[in-house]
């Protein structure tokens, strides 16, 4: 084969779940180049992997809010051109919507995706040429896992594993052990509630951490702010890019988050995790899927109490010590 190309532009935690094939695909077919397409926003995270050869950005969010102006038509050409540029022996679309099948048709190669049985738009499938029986019930590590073994013929074998090549830490790195947390998500009922936070804040802090409180939006600076006050040792830094809270995270001693897909690459990056799940399954998400240094709490419609976060943090802080 001459390359491949995956599809997965979106959204954070998918995209670094996915990222778990490329070492099944190295470890059978070393020399075989990997493309990927990622929504923009999300072409940082993928450039993390230094085994991916090309990153193709699209624009689809943004293109949709001015669909016919002329900067949109030109930069979709732009894209199409670039799709079209390579002539791949397998297009793996994991995206299971209309929008990555219509990203795979686009570029040119065999098309590969989820049956009607294991996909969630099953109107995707049209746009595929060969399709596969993949289990759908499953975390979406080993969907995504599956799926490609399944186009490029082999068996999957082994635990997920993922290399990210992360920049070095900047000034806003604490100087003593600290904790992350990421207590910011797209749906409201995904949040842990800030009374439990503040009483975190204030566990770490009595344990000798810093705690690092990030954001990406401005309702989520807000958040963090209004958690960190009164808090001893809790930090607010400045918006920074997924290079940069990668390389945070990399040095931290543990994270705890929400279903975000921030938790997801800490877990993925191999940094004591804990993800706290409130409305959606973490059998489906988890982050423990990426390992025992990652521990998964509630979901289902089950919050896990503050008693059970801070049992399960100090659990791995003393199971998975960093230096």
């Amino acid at each position: 084969m001459s390359a491949v190309l995956v599809v997965r532009p979106s959204s954070l935690g998918d995209i670094v779940h996915a990222l778990a094939l490329v070492a099944d695909v190295r470890r059978h077919m070393p020399a075989l180049p990997i493309d990927w397409v990622a929504e923009e926003a999300f072409v940082p995270l993928v450039r993390l992997d230094p085994r991916i050869r090309t990153v193709i950005p699209v624009a689809f969010r943004r293109w949709k809010t001015h669909l016919l102006a002329p900067a949109t038509l030109a930069e979709f050409a732009d894209f199409r051109r670039t799709l079209r540029s390579v002539q791949y022996d397998a297009i793996v679309d994991l995206q299971e919507q209309i929008k990555g099948a219509l990203i795979a048709r686009m570029a040119r190669g065999r098309r590969h995706g989820f049956d009607r049985q294991s996909i969630r738009e099953p109107t995707a499938t049209w746009l595929h040429d060969v399709h596969h029986r993949i289990e759908r019930d499953q975390h979406f590590i080993d969907k995504a896992r599956a799926l490609a073994a399944a186009a490029l013929g082999y068996a999957v074998t082994g635990a997920p594993r993922w290399e990210f090549a992360t920049p070095a830490a900047g000034q806003i790195m604490p100087a003593q052990p600290y904790a992350m947390v990421f207590h910011a998500t797209s749906r409201t009922d995904k949040l842990w509630p800030e009374p439990s936070w503040r009483e975190l804040l204030a566990h770490f802090a009595q344990a000798g951490l810093t705690t690092l409180l990030p954001w990406g939006n401005a309702a989520e600076e807000a958040r963090s702010h209004r958690l960190a006050v009164g808090a001893l040792h809790a930090i607010v830094p400045p918006r920074q890019t997924i290079a940069e809270l990668a390389a945070l995270m990399n040095h931290a001693g543990i994270v705890v988050g929400v279903d975000t897909g921030l938790t997801h690459l800490a877990a993925a990056m191999g940094v004591p995790t804990v993800a706290v799940f409130t409305t959606t399954d973490a059998s489906l998400a988890g982050v423990a899927r990426a390992g025992a240094h990652a521990r998964d709490l509630g979901g289902n419609g089950q919050v896990p109490s503050l008693d059970q976060v801070i049992s399960a943090a100090g659990s791995m802080l003393r199971d998975t010590p960093r230096c």
